[in-house]
């Protein structure tokens, strides 16, 4: 299966689709200026375990760097990814842990 990570910025999230447009998962945020503010991350049950939620997370914490803004991951799914992959740590305007 092929996915696909959008930012979906007039619903203030991300959001992964498979091959069929079928949404798997989105992470819901609010901006402020220069932050990007994560309070929200879900994945369709039927998906858990196979990736989705780290690969959705992982784009769009790349898609935040590529826009020079940093993140505030108030989300516990968004705090824990970024706990377990320290290259994203920079991208935290409080640091976590």
């Amino acid at each position: 299966m092929t996915t696909r990570v959008t930012d979906v910025a007039d619903q203030q999230r991300f959001e992964i689709t498979d091959d069929e447009g079928t949404v798997l998962g989105v992470a819901e945020y609010e901006r402020r200026p220069g932050v990007v503010v994560f309070t929200h991350t879900e994945v369709d049950p039927r998906q858990e375990g196979h990736g989705i939620g780290s690969t959705l997370v992982r784009e769009a914490l790349d898609a935040v760097r590529a826009a020079g803004e940093r993140i505030e991951p108030r989300c516990p799914f968004v705090r824990a990814y970024v706990e377990e992959h320290p290259e994203y740590r920079d991208l935290v305007v409080d640091p976590v842990g």
